[in-house]
């Protein structure tokens, strides 16, 4: 009968002392998920300061500040560009008029400041036309390279003379590489050397 006694005891002191360690497992869990909730409210005040208050006081980030006017027509005018080389890349026959003026409109955009001349814009399209229309071999990124230097080249104020004439070495051969003759390429660069002198 002790023997039980003692044994019930013993069992009911283990069950005790088991209760208490949940009861401290518990407590830690609970501590710990308060510990980290500070630590991620912490670390985006932290980065919301270095962002210049980027994020909101409910820890959301906030929303993304607007484009800039400039980089988002710039990036249109790219690939717009693209689309217009693409077009004419798979086009074995000569280009109809609604691929014409889309290479048109979209050259004319290009300038971001002082614009070339209609007839230097219009004599760039023919010759680009006569470049690339069926110039299978002038893969996408080709064509993406060929767009910004285009776009690059009416903007060229921001470039020096040097940087210039890169580009426009560069344009002659990424023409010739993809089969335009060395005529054709030539054509493409006098008429960019135009509007470099005419959008500065």
């Amino acid at each position: 009968m002790k023997l039980a006694r003692s044994l019930l005891i013993g069992a009911g002191l283990l069950l005790a002392a088991g209760g208490g360690l949940a009861q401290n497992y518990n407590m830690a869990v609970q501590q710990a998920k308060r510990d980290s909730a500070q630590n991620d409210a912490e670390q985006q005040r932290i980065a919301g300061a270095a962002n210049g208050g980027a994020s909101s006081a409910g820890g959301t980030p906030a929303p993304a500040a607007p484009m800039d006017p400039a980089l988002k027509a710039t990036l249109k005018n790219v690939t717009d560009l693209q689309t217009d080389l693409a077009t004419l890349v798979a086009d074995t026959d000569k280009p109809g008029t609604e691929q014409k003026n889309a290479l048109l409109s979209d050259l004319s955009a290009a300038a971001q400041g002082t614009k070339a001349s209609v007839d230097s814009v219009k004599k760039l399209a023919e010759d680009l036309i006569t470049a690339t229309t069926g110039k299978t071999k002038l893969a996408a990124a080709q064509r993406t390279k060929l767009a910004r230097e285009v776009h690059a080249l009416f903007n060229s104020a921001h470039l020096a003379e040097a940087q210039q004439q890169k580009v426009l070495d560069d344009v002659q051969k990424t023409l010739t590489d993809a089969g335009a003759t060395l005529d054709a390429a030539v054509d493409v660069v006098t008429d960019l050397k135009a509007v470099v002198v005419q959008t500065k």
